[in-house]
């Protein structure tokens, strides 16, 4: 048999395996990359650095949904809610995939980048040095938890006779539509002015 016209493994067709295996099950394996695109395991390995190679491709393949030029806009205030929105919207597409790159350490060049366009639009907002990194980490924290939270059902709550919750039951009542995206928003609205109040001191 002649070499086919398409080439069976390439780092795109691999991040996309991967990235399907991670969102049916929250994980993947080189063996299941390779049997879902009908190659060796040990060719998989001629186009990739390995497990932790591939999990930096889902990492960039995820970030590239996040919009760049969010961190743009003026003021730094405004920016830093437009990049958390882009950035939630980006994880909240593949949930299962924030634990797996969540306990990874971040080594993707184009996920740096932005990191430090992050840091720099803080920096140059007048934030000391010390306080940036905290700052990016606590905004993480909230996005990607609010993005698990997206992925979870309207109900979290499941209320039974046996046990009586009637003060609970009134304020799940009164809630409404769109539980996530409103904790989002009051989350989002006290780490913003925790941060202005930390910059006005």
């Amino acid at each position: 048999m002649g070499r086919p016209r398409t080439p069976l493994l390439d780092r795109e067709r691999i991040t996309t395996t991967a990235l399907q295996l991670v969102d049916e099950q929250g994980e993947f394996s080189v063996p299941q990359i390779a049997k879902r695109l009908g190659a060796q395991t040990g060719s998989v390995y001629h186009h990739v650095d390995g497990r932790e190679g591939i999990v930096e491709l889902l990492r960039e393949r995820v970030a590239e949904a996040i919009d760049p030029g969010t961190l743009d806009l003026a003021p730094w205030d405004t920016a830093l809610e437009s990049w958390a929105r882009s950035y939630r919207a980006a994880f909240a597409a593949h949930p299962k995939a924030i634990p797996l790159l969540m306990t990874s350490p971040v080594r993707a060049p184009r996920v740096l980048e932005q990191y430090e366009r992050a840091v720099t639009l803080l920096l140059a907002a007048g934030f000391a040095p010390a306080e940036v990194m905290p700052l990016i980490i606590a905004l993480e924290n909230l996005v990607l938890g609010s993005a698990l939270d997206l992925a979870a059902p309207e109900t979290m709550w499941e209320l039974t006779d046996r046990t009586p919750t009637p003060r609970l039951a009134e304020v799940l009542a009164a809630v409404g539509e769109g539980r996530a995206d409103r904790a989002f928003d009051v989350g989002l609205a006290g780490f913003l002015g925790h941060a202005r109040a930390l910059l006005g001191r």
